[in-house]
């Protein structure tokens, strides 16, 4: 196999993988198999590095720092994605509308508001979603799970987002300005 060949390919959502061993945690995505339990809230996940990364919104800890301004991040992938804030490299386009996008799974989540495709279903209710994370935050609705909980407080949030925009009751942050 060449760099950067991908053979192996995911029947239901197109991806591609360099490697069979991954294709085959990758799928458990779409099956909804979750072999891997966390130690402190006991959720569980489809893939081991998944538990290890959930572990940290228990924990607070964020190890992986941005080098330009120091901001620090919980898993390696957002802090990558981050990254290109500061570059503005932005190599994948739709052919549709030419959008470009700095991460390519970015683009394909994109291509499906020109189809209209919606491949997440909710086991519970059969809402469906054109983006997997919207799903996982969805079921939350469902189960009243809140894993984000302010380190100053207790108080607990289902969305991470609504965490952070709580932070700053305790900061005092206001990070938008009135323009009139």
């Amino acid at each position: 196999m060449h760099k950067g060949e991908k053979p192996f390919e995911c029947a239901v959502c197109n991806k591609t993988f360099s490697q069979k061993s991954v294709l085959r945690s990758h799928l458990r995505t779409h099956s909804g198999e979750n072999p891997f339990e966390g130690a402190v809230c006991k959720k569980t996940f489809s893939r081991k590095d998944h538990v290890s990364a959930h572990l940290r919104t228990h924990t607070g800890e964020k190890p992986f720092e941005c080098s330009v301004c120091n901001r620090t991040f919980s898993e390696g992938g957002k802090l990558r994605r981050h990254l290109w804030t500061h570059t503005g490299e932005k190599p994948f386009e739709c052919t549709v509308c030419n959008k470009t996008f700095s991460v390519e799974c970015n683009l394909r989540t994109h291509l499906r508001t020109h189809t209209g495709e919606k491949p997440f279903e909710c086991a519970v209710c059969n809402k469906t979603f054109s983006v997997e994370y919207n799903l996982r935050t969805h079921l939350r609705t469902h189960t009243g799970e809140k894993p984000f909980e302010c380190a100053v407080c207790n108080e607990t949030f289902s969305v991470e987002c609504n965490l952070r925009t709580h932070l700053r009751t305790h900061t005092g942050e206001k990070p938008f300005e009135c323009s009139l």
